[in-house]
């Protein structure tokens, strides 16, 4: 009798990561496919970072490659600038959205200006991380939403993901980009967890320079509708989500977009789901005057317009300074208030 031998079992490649664990591991892999790639910022050294997204670099890579700084986050981002000028892949953490700030001249001035001002000669592939936006109970200068101030300056890439996978990808794809990226990562997400087939996403980055199917300028449709576009970005995403589940529960089927990529912005994609719908709400926690929600409005009223059955609204925080921790849930975009915005789409003209 022949026995024919079996082959074996393709292995299990999934596994669950939290969202700060994804960026970790989206760290270590890029520092070790590229020795031009360093970390450093404010504890990000033995302590692992004030969110442990730096866990353990310094000990695997040593402290010239993932090392702290003094708290200095202008010369932090001068620091990052010189590297990237002489072939060094600079990754720098802010530890806070609003600890920023002090660097934002750098940022405006030379980082966003490098590559015009030179006519292309001198590129600067360097990444800027930063913890940013709500849901912690955070106080002032820990929690804030200041992605409308690197979206209006040219010359930057302004990233937001939303979900594990995203966290891992985009973060890989920034790393290898020839250009400045703001690579925001939303606070509340960073202990959410998903399993991901943690193989299937290092592929592309191993067998090619970037992802297959890059993330960056591309959205993504989060859920299918088709009664009306919930559009949202980073920590609001999974807000939207559990908003068109409740209105699921209500016979009303609404589409969820997740924007990730800021700048570039996917007209593409964010059109094609207002055209089949007719109805739209972009979601922020920003505040809402002069917004990244105000842009993407205005887009697709340009865009859309015939195709639109109702006003595009917009549920976002109020135009207020960062509220104490125990007000934070009234600042923030809720499931009843996007379900109310819902609500005032005409629906007595379908």
């Amino acid at each position: 009798m022949t026995v024919t031998a079996q082959a074996p079992a393709p292995e299990d490649t999934r596994v669950s990561l939290t969202f700060a664990k994804a960026l970790n591991t989206a760290l270590a892999d890029e520092m070790a496919a590229d020795s031009a790639v360093v970390m450093f910022g404010e504890d990000v050294g033995p302590l692992g970072g004030v969110f442990r997204i730096t866990d353990g670099l310094t000990a695997r890579f040593g402290e010239e490659r993932c090392f702290d700084t003094p708290l200095a986050e202008s010369g932090i981002m001068g620091m990052a600038v010189g590297m990237a000028m002489n072939g060094i892949r600079p990754v720098v953490e802010m530890q806070f959205d609003a600890f920023a700030y002090p660097a934002f001249e750098q940022v405006v001035s030379h980082v966003a200006k490098m590559s015009n001002r030179t006519r292309g000669k001198v590129r600067l592939p360097l990444v800027i991380r930063i913890p940013y936006a709500g849901g912690i109970g955070g106080v002032e200068h820990h929690c804030d939403s200041s992605e409308s101030y690197y979206a209006h300056t040219p010359g930057l890439t302004v990233l937001a993901p939303a979900t594990v996978a995203d966290a891992y990808t985009m973060l890989r794809e920034a790393i290898r980009f020839p250009d400045p990226v703001v690579f925001l990562e939303p606070k509340k997400l960073y202990w959410t967890k998903e399993v991901v087939d943690l193989a299937a996403l290092r592929a592309p980055f191993e067998a090619h320079s970037t992802a297959s199917d890059p993330a960056i300028g591309k959205a993504a449709v989060a859920r299918e509708g088709t009664d009306a576009t919930l559009i949202a970005y980073g920590p609001s995403v999974s807000t939207a989500l559990s908003a068109a589940e409740a209105a699921a529960a209500e016979g009303r089927s609404l589409e969820v977009i997740d924007v990730r990529s800021i700048v570039p912005f996917d007209d593409e994609t964010v059109c094609a789901s207002v055209r089949k719908t007719g109805r739209a709400v972009v979601i922020s926690e920003a505040p809402g005057f002069a917004s990244v929600a105000s842009e993407i409005v205005a887009r697709i009223q340009e865009r859309c317009f015939h195709s639109l059955a109702a006003p595009v609204l917009r549920v976002t925080g109020f135009d207020i300074p960062y509220p104490a921790p125990k007000l934070e849930h009234f600042f923030l975009p809720g499931v009843d208030r996007i379900l109310d915005a819902v609500d005032e789409l005409q629906w007595e003209d379908k």
